[in-house]
């Protein structure tokens, strides 16, 4: 890590004792536990809130609900560029974090204000005489919605990164804990989400959606305070000017060249200067040998004179486009089932004895089980693994991504396994015509919970730690953007899937598509799952044909030094075992 890239909060060089590393996660693991208390249960709950409260049908309180982790996970890209362009990460979390809190604060106050939003009815009684929210106030909740996806969206792409820098790729023994810092963080994720759907969602359905999105919003500003908090343990990248413009100068400098002859030796190349102002020197590489020309050198150095680390980075990111394409098509199950098996819980026996349990609290099941399998893999899996695969994680990332695609086709077979049974059930006792009431416990949909948790311990964790270790230095919250784009795309193709099978499903202008209406008995669930299981197993395929021909930047393997240090660490553990 060299100490000119990184600084502390006052531009002095950092000093590995006093900054980084273990002691400054603290603050970042806060965050992330106090951020997702807010975002992992109102993500799940809010197609009850828009369906419940704002009375929008089954498919457009879907939808809105995907566009929203759509447009959070989008603008993610923008807080990706300032925080790796022009401000900090640190100071990118302080600038957005209150925009997030703004956003709860909004959703709280139209919660709790009857003129904000359209009076209760009985939406089993009197469905069609249901106002659905509209005019100034379904513009405020919109406003509301995407005044906290932009909040959410750019802290999700600075913290991660911010974590990450705090560790040097260049020590073993903080590579290593660099590792498990993203495996942690994921811990922090399902923590606050624990915390979220056994507090958060039972507020919201006993005491009012106005407390629910007002602990929400206390939540996130207790999480920006303790990460001000850490000011003076961090390690601040310094922001170099925008990796875009760099991937633009690349592109426009090879078309430029494009009727030049590649040198044979690469040393003919532009390297950098020493008086050049970079974060990471990037070798040659051989492959996209079209952009190697912009980095001719002919004695232009001018805007659009490119070095050899400048056209890497360009390749890191090509590289990269395979994967990413192929995971958005893998995690599409994901986004599809969080909306959907809520909706499939709120018809059924939501009773557990006396206690009266919402549909979005069973995500503690996943939740539960990525917490115990975390920490049972980091501390026991990991170093076990390490061991056979001589790999830092004990397998690969892609191969991680891997298992948690299969866990998710396997996710949506039951799922219209479990639907199909509860429309017998339905058929079986004449409630086509209501919404709720169906006798059948909603603990039925806790297999198919379970197996999203084994996705979120695989794929989400794979996912982060590659897009963040295979992106260069200077465009580290890019890579995490990316990696939060792959569910954001992800969520915008569930909705565009979702009405391309209504289009496609409906006959003639009178016509029902499956998923089309207020009421899910009479929606075709369980035939849209069956089409999403075909469709993640193409997909499935699709990605370990590219993960397989991925080469990593980086050696996933443990480094010699590492493995010299754990050999002696073994052989005293061995004399004293003697002894």
């Amino acid at each position: 890590m060299a100490t000119q890239v990184f600084v502390d909060w006052k531009g002095n060089p950092v000093n590995k004792k006093r900054h980084g590393a273990v002691r400054s996660s603290y603050f970042i693991y806060f965050m992330v536990v106090m951020g997702n208390i807010a975002f992992v249960p109102n993500m799940l709950n809010l197609v009850n809130y828009l369906h419940g409260t704002m009375h929008m049908g089954i498919s457009s309180s879907s939808t809105t609900v995907t566009n929203f982790i759509g447009a959070a996970c989008g603008f993610a890209l923008l807080g990706a560029f300032l925080s790796d362009s022009y401000i900090t990460r640190f100071k990118t979390i302080l600038i957005f974090g209150p925009v997030d809190f703004l956003g709860y604060a909004l959703l709280a106050l139209q919660a709790h204000l009857p003129s904000l939003h359209p009076s209760d009815c009985d939406m089993n009684g009197q469905q069609n005489n249901c106002e659905q929210v509209h005019g100034f106030n379904s513009a405020l909740l919109y406003i509301a919605l995407y005044t906290t996806a932009l909040g959410e969206g750019c802290v999700r792409a600075a913290l991660p990164s911010l974590g990450g820098d705090q560790f040097d790729d260049k020590d073993p023994v903080e590579l290593q804990l660099k590792s498990s810092f993203f495996n942690w963080f994921t811990f922090g994720i399902s923590l606050g989400g624990f915390i979220g759907l056994t507090l958060v969602v039972w507020i919201e359905s006993n005491k009012g959606w106005d407390i629910g999105f007002g602990v929400s919003a206390l939540a996130v500003l207790l999480g920006v305070l303790a990460v001000a908090g850490g000011v003076s343990f961090y390690r601040n990248q310094i922001p170099k000017g925008s990796p875009l413009t760099r991937i633009v100068q690349v592109f426009v400098a090879a078309f430029k060249n494009r009727k030049l002859v590649l040198p044979e030796n690469v040393d003919q190349l532009q390297h950098n200067s020493e008086d050049m102002d970079i974060i990471e020197v990037l070798p040659h590489t051989k492959g996209f040998k079209f952009l190697d020309k912009a980095s001719i050198n002919h004695g232009d150095t001018g805007t659009w004179s490119c070095t050899v680390t400048q056209v890497e980075e360009t390749k890191i990111i090509l590289r990269m486009l395979p994967i990413l394409i192929s995971t958005v098509l893998g995690y599409l199950p994901t986004p599809v089932l969080l909306t959907f098996t809520v909706q499939q819980g709120s018809t059924m026996n939501t009773k557990l004895g006396k206690i009266h349990i919402s549909p979005a609290t069973l995500f503690v099941i996943p939740v539960i089980f990525q917490m115990v399998i975390l920490v049972i893999y980091d501390q026991f899996i990991v170093p076990f693994a390490r061991r056979i695969t001589g790999y830092v994680g004990g397998i690969t990332n892609l191969q991680r991504v891997g298992v948690g695609f299969a866990a998710s086709a396997l996710a949506t077979c039951v799922a219209a396994l479990v639907e199909r049974k509860r429309k017998n059930i339905v058929e079986e006792h004449g409630l086509e015509n209501f919404e709720t009431g169906v006798p059948m416990s909603v603990f039925w949909l806790a297999l198919q919970f379970f197996l999203l948790g084994i996705v979120d311990v695989t794929s989400f964790v794979g996912l982060l730690e590659f897009f963040n270790g295979e992106a260069s230095r200077g465009m580290k919250s890019i890579g995490t953007a990316i990696f939060w784009c792959v569910l954001g795309l992800a969520s915008l193709l569930g909705t565009f899937l979702v009405d391309m099978v209504n289009k496609a499903t409906r006959h003639g202008d009178t016509g029902r598509g499956w998923l089309e209406g207020a009421n899910l008995n009479k929606s075709h669930l369980d035939w849209f799952y069956w089409l999403v299981t075909v469709l993640e197993l193409v997909a499935l395929f699709n990605y370990m044909y590219w993960a397989r021909r991925y080469v990593y930047r980086h050696d996933p393997r443990i480094p010699q030094e590492l493995t010299e240090i754990n050999d002696k660490d073994s052989s005293k553990t061995q004399e004293v075992v003697a002894i």
